[in-house]
């Protein structure tokens, strides 16, 4: 795993190698093994490597083609390069390294833009041609590696990390106030352009190809689904060899020990109990209902793994917080974050590379929302115009048991499913923001374009839709990488894979929630492997006790210090963050998630713009 910077601009090329050794020490956490520069009088290049294959000094980058017209600096890892490799070498290719990185290079010559596609993995990449001037650009699938760039005036650049550009003269830093409001509803930046303004992101599943000053940006990849007609045990029996597989490639592509992470939930235990790693990893917090490190050690014991674990104290949770937003480069509201990053702290104290388990849920159902209660799955039923007059009939009555389920069905799909963010009213949403930042934007301005594309398909596949491009990529796996990263260490999720989903989205929504049960037929593989104890546990999530903690006085003034700066004005309704606040503290109502989601904003603001 590594970290990648770029630039394009009028600059001499002294000072191009000036800068981007700068842009590349900002994320020298990415990789601390090794860092290589490539500049000219047109582009300049900077690679930071964490060393995972092939360990020796070969394996550096920006890596040349044979002739030295191309060369390509990576993040990443393929898992299928040396059959690719084979492919190529068999064409006339000839290598001079092991890694993964020549290949896609090579693979790059031969197979142009069709290339991308045949990639399986995780990955980040940047190939210049020194011939024709072109910079051409990939984002993995899934969004498992992040991609920036930025373009303003005569400055195109890019890099794994948005705090490199901070280190170019011409990088203009500027708070993106379009993407306030959407971030309290969902939690995380869900636009294109970020927290920073005319910095993007690039999407995953697709590549760019930038020359004479023109950025292009096409798909190489469409999320879709296929329901096949056969029979239960078949696709069970296919799935199970295609899983073991998955977690086959992404344990053995390393020269490095392969450890895991290990939560008490089915899909970590099941990623473990196939890998069987020397070590496993987990945290947790010193509360009921708020630990599950008692269920790692178990599973741990039965498979005669060793166990690490860490138990975070609440003082440790609050310090940590500006570190976070940090390495998040926007504000994230995840709270899961956090113990993420001291899970990874610990980790790195004994392996390079661990294996964790996101993208299950999104790939076979596995969240709690994708089962709903018998009653709602017969009130959704129901006419869309008269659940409206159901919801506008009980909207001003005192709160009562169900109220708020009726008031949200009264909504069509795309204004009610967001996923799993902090979710809030478009109006409460504009009374926390300042009068300037309020607008119309509503969260059916988001979601509609994609639900659009499977607006004929049942509910349970919506929602996988949109979690795949929403929750997925810009919560779960941009933490996941920002955590692991910061603490120089790899995550490889074999549970979000393009084999395995080309597979998955042929399975019936019937095998995937069935009995009152989520993740049915991923669960029912898991069993054969796992006890039925771990194989059927219902989702957890990572639980986090903030909510708790403000309680305390110390923690409540802490907030209400950062509440009442005098920059908080520059975005939020001082008056009514306070309110929120002082409820909660006061037990009158529980706004714990929508305060944090304020709090790390301001943090976030601070460290880049008032600390810097």
């Amino acid at each position: 795993m590594c970290g990648i910077v770029g630039f394009i601009d009028n600059k001499k090329n002294k000072e191009k190698k000036e800068i981007i050794k700068k842009m590349a020490d900002r994320i020298v956490h990415r990789g601390p093994d090794q860092e290589g520069y490539y500049t000219d009088e047109y582009v300049a290049l900077g690679h930071r490597r964490l060393s995972i294959l092939d360990l020796s000094k070969s394996g550096g980058q920006p890596l040349f083609n044979e002739d030295k017209s191309k060369m390509i600096i990576f993040n990443g890892e393929i898992y299928n390069y040396e059959s690719l490799k084979n492919d190529l070498i068999k064409k006339g290719y000839k290598f001079k390294t092991k890694t993964d990185t020549e290949v896609i290079l090579n693979g790059y010559t031969e197979y142009k833009d069709k290339l991308f596609a045949r990639l399986r993995g995780m990955f980040s990449f940047v190939i210049y041609d020194k011939n024709t001037k072109e910079i051409v650009g990939a984002r993995d699938h899934f969004g498992i590696k992040p991609f920036y760039y930025y373009q303003n005036d005569n400055t195109f650049m890019f890099a794994s990390e948005i705090k490199s550009f901070l280190e170019h003269p011409n990088f203009k830093k500027e708070v993106n106030t379009d993407a306030l409001k959407m971030y309290l509803i969902f939690q995380y930046s869900v636009h294109e352009e970020t927290f920073f303004k005319n910095v993007f992101k690039l999407r995953p599943g697709t590549f760019f190809k930038y020359k004479n000053g023109k950025l292009t940006i096409k798909d190489y990849f469409n999320i879709n689904y296929s329901k096949q007609n056969k029979p239960y045990e078949k696709f069970k029996s296919e799935l199970k060899e295609i899983l073991e597989d998955s977690i086959k490639y992404h344990q053995t592509t390393s020269d490095v020990e392969v450890g895991s992470y290990l939560s008490g939930g089915v899909d970590s235990s099941y990623v473990v109990s196939v890998a069987k790693p020397d070590k496993t990893f987990s945290v947790g917090f010193d509360l009921p209902g708020f630990d599950e490190t008692m269920y790692a050690k178990d599973l741990s014991d039965l498979l005669k793994i060793n166990n690490y674990q860490k138990k975070i104290t609440s003082d440790e949770f609050f310090d940590i917080i500006p570190t976070i937003m940090y390495h998040t480069d926007e504000p994230h509201a995840n709270l899961s974050t956090v113990p993420l990053y001291f899970l990874s702290s610990l980790a790195s104290e004994k392996v390079k590379v661990v294996l964790s388990g996101e993208g299950s849920d999104e790939m076979f159902a596995g969240y709690n929302e994708y089962n709903d209660p018998i009653l709602l799955k017969v009130y959704k039923k129901f006419p869309l115009a008269f659940r409206k007059l159901i919801g506008k009939f009980v909207s001003p009555l005192p709160h009562f048991p169900g109220q708020n389920t009726l008031k949200l069905y009264a909504k069509p799909f795309y204004e009610r499913y967001i996923g799993h963010g902090s979710y809030m009213p478009e109006k409460e949403a504009n009374e926390i923001l300042n009068e300037d930042l309020r607008n119309d934007e509503t969260i059916g301005d988001v979601i509609k374009p994609y639900y659009d594309k499977v607006k004929n398909m049942d509910d349970v596949t919506k929602k996988m839709y949109i979690d795949m491009h929403f929750w997925l990529p810009q919560d779960i796996l941009l933490k996941a990488d920002k955590m692991t990263m910061a603490n120089s260490i790899e995550l490889r999720v074999p549970l979000l894979d393009s084999v395995l989903f080309d597979y998955a989205r042929q399975i019936p929504t019937k095998f995937l929630v069935k009995n009152k049960q989520t993740k049915y037929l991923f669960r029912e593989i898991a069993h054969e492997k796992i006890p039925e104890e771990w194989s059927k546990r219902r989702k957890l999530g990572f639980p986090v006790p903030f909510s708790k903690w403000i309680h305390e006085e110390k923690y409540y003034k802490k907030i209400k210090e950062t509440f009442n700066r005098d920059y908080v004005e520059l975005f939020f309704d001082k008056e009514f963050i306070n309110i929120l606040l002082e409820d909660h503290y006061n037990n009158i109502k529980n706004n714990g998630r929508k305060i944090y989601n304020i709090y790390v904003f301001l943090v976030w603001y601070e460290v880049y713009f008032i600390k810097n």
